[in-house]
């Protein structure tokens, strides 16, 4: 597909609008030290944006596909899960798979990890990892593989990992072969596949192509777009899962769709232990109910009832972020705030973090009025807004959450000691904001299993930081109805949002809006700039792979049994440390473990592949959206 040269340059002048709002743009061009060496290098987007540009006008990006490769690839390059932009031509034209998975494992669970069906870990699978959407390149490592979590999750995980065409591994082009070099010296070449997303009736040039997808000046026959929302109806959302996903025992609490599940661990020492497993925080309106049903949840609030989450925030400051709370709440506070109120336009404005009302200072107290939230604050050079944080008291918390709070008591619910949190590093978005409540304010360890093929500490939380992701389309809407809400704004920059060719052509796209801050840290670095080892690391093994309570039995041994078995001797307790004796509150009978093994396990996989595709299909959420695989 020729690339069309006036679009290209519209899309280009309204990107940086929504780059604007990215609340790490800054911090991007000029990260920490630390985070340099060990995580990834800076970007400066916005300078990227001139590139592409400058190329367009030199004729070197000259097809649909090459410039929206090079946007990918510049905002893939922030590693941050919450900051997509994936034009048409990259999204719904094709996607990419290899026809096998691999796995990355240790012999013994102390010699250094190999990946099987290869040779060896070759630099080659560390530098395709990076065009996945985490940032900690261990968790980036972790995901291009075979995991059980994933699977649970059907099409709303990364399917059989990044390598097979998983996650964000559906994009990238994998050429037309892969060849396999075994350990005994044999070769294996396999095609590769490319899945159509759409009928190529009558396309018999790029120009067809592109008359089929994208609508503008260059098209003068218009397709319909496709449906990027996917309708879910509640009659077809089991309220509990009924069937064990693969590889795992039977749940004695069953949450909706796998995304929360409670077990017991069969086997001799393990009779106290019991697992939560949330492979997954996405919030969607079927399963809110269902999952805090399963977790009595408002998870953190339930674990330690009588802490106060901190759990601070803030935006960049723009100006178009100023405006629309000058509307917002200028109207808000016009109007009493009630529970139950019919008006939905005032309800959402009276909800959002544009109404000063909404939230709390970091002390806990309202804020007196918007210029005293929005700021501008000057933190290391930088313009942002006032940190700020949830009232978990306030009205509408039923209506932003869809649930209530009520993990609301002065009763020390458990002790920190006997909880431990285990991850494979893909912890991001929700899941990082809980891991930091757990950790700072709970006190609680943290267990990282797999990364690449060394025996360094990793990090538990390897995905994006961030607490909040607007969708391009909200920040357009924010717009419009600040404008409405208040004419005097109709001229002022909040104009600049009517365009719309950067989210008209867009597959998928979001962008961060708010950094997380940590409780009492004077720095002012987001976390999503902080690193941090887990307590414990452990190495995958050969039966991890099949059988999930294999993995839970190593982290209780490590963490209460013998911490050695942690690489490079980490861990929290002496070898001969005991947890608190902790009463059962249940009399639900232990599950019977899930063994697999040699041809069970092969059996296992081939049903497995013939249940699901391991294409990953991005769906839009009627809230803030999330963190897409």
């Amino acid at each position: 597909m020729p690339l069309n040269v006036t679009s290209a340059k519209a899309i280009l002048f309204d990107l940086p609008l929504f780059f604007n709002w990215q609340s790490t743009l800054d911090v991007l061009k000029d990260p920490p030290t630390e985070y340099v060496e060990k995580v990834q290098p800076p970007v400066d987007l916005l300078a990227g944006l001139d590139d592409i540009s400058a190329r367009v006008d030199d004729g070197s990006i000259a097809s649909e596909y090459g410039f929206g490769w090079e946007l990918y690839k510049l905002v893939g390059a922030a590693h941050d899960g919450h900051f997509a932009y994936i034009l048409d031509v990259v999204g719904q034209i094709f996607t990419f798979s290899r026809p096998l998975p691999l796995v990355s494992v240790s012999e013994d669970g102390s010699k250094l990890p190999a990946v099987l069906t290869t040779a060896r870990p070759p630099e080659f699978l560390e530098e395709l990892s990076q065009q996945g959407s985490l940032q900690d390149r261990d968790a980036l490592y972790n995901n291009l593989f075979y995991n059980l979590a994933q699977i649970s999750l059907q099409s709303a995980g990364s399917g059989t990992g990044g390598f097979s065409g998983g996650g964000r591994g559906r994009f990238a082009p994998p050429g037309a072969n892969t060849t396999l070099e075994f350990a005994n010296g044999t070769t294996l070449t396999i095609a590769n596949t490319a899945r159509t997303l759409l009928s190529f009736a009558n396309v018999t040039s790029g120009e067809d192509l592109r008359r089929k997808i994208i609508y503008d000046e260059g098209s003068t026959v218009p397709s319909v777009r496709p449906n990027l929302i996917t309708p879910v109806s509640r009659d077809t959302i089991p309220s509990t899962q009924a069937i064990a996903p693969p590889g795992y025992p039977a749940p004695v609490v069953a949450g909706p769709s796998n995304l929360i599940n409670g077990f017991y661990i069969d086997g001799t020492g393990y009779e106290d232990v019991a697992v939560l497993q949330v492979p997954s925080f996405i919030s969607s309106s079927f399963a809110e109910a269902p999952f805090q049903a399963a977790s009595q949840n408002d998870l953190f609030k339930q674990l330690f009832p009588a802490l106060d989450p901190y759990g601070a925030n803030r935006f960049r400051y723009n100006e178009a972020v100023d405006l629309v709370g000058q509307a917002f709440s200028g109207v808000a506070s016009q109007y009493p705030r009630e529970a139950g109120l019919r008006n939905s336009t005032l309800r959402a404005v009276q909800s959002s973090y544009f109404d000063y009302h909404t939230d709390t200072t970091v002390d806990g107290k309202p804020f007196e009025s918007w210029s005293q939230k929005v700021g501008p604050i000057s933190v290391n050079g930088q313009y942002y807004t006032a940190l700020s944080r949830w009232n978990l008291t306030d009205i509408y918390i039923p209506y932003q959450a869809g649930i209530n709070v009520t993990g609301f008591s002065n009763l020390t619910r458990w002790k920190p000691e006997d909880i431990v949190l285990v991850t494979d590093g893909y912890c991001a978005s929700t899941c990082s904001i809980f891991a930091e409540l757990m950790t700072q304010q709970g006190g609680v360890k943290t267990i990282a299993m797999g990364g690449r093929s060394n025996a360094n500490k990793i990090q538990a939380v390897g995905g994006v930081k961030g607490a909040n992701i607007f969708q391009w389309g909200f920040i357009q809407t924010y717009a419009a109805q600040a404008k409405q809400l208040n004419n005097t704004l109709r001229t002022s920059a909040l104009k600049e949002y009517d365009v719309g060719k950067a989210v008209g052509r867009s597959y998928a796209d979001g962008i961060n809006v708010r950094d997380a801050v940590r409780l009492g840290d004077e720095s002012g670095i987001a976390l999503q700039f902080k690193y941090e080892e887990a307590n414990c690391r452990l190495y995958y093994t050969a039966e991890m792979t099949v059988n999930a309570a294999a993995i839970w039995k190593a982290a209780a041994n490590a963490q209460w049994k013998d911490s050695s078995k942690c690489i490079g001797n980490g861990g929290y307790y002496p070898s001969n440390a005991k947890r608190a004796a902790q009463g059962k509150t249940t009399t639900l009978s232990p599950a019977r473990g899930y063994q697999v093994h040699g041809v069970q396990a092969l059996r296992q996989y081939e049903a497995l592949e013939g249940s699901f595709s391991v294409e990953t299909e991005y769906q839009r959420d009627a809230g803030d959206g999330f963190m897409q695989p």
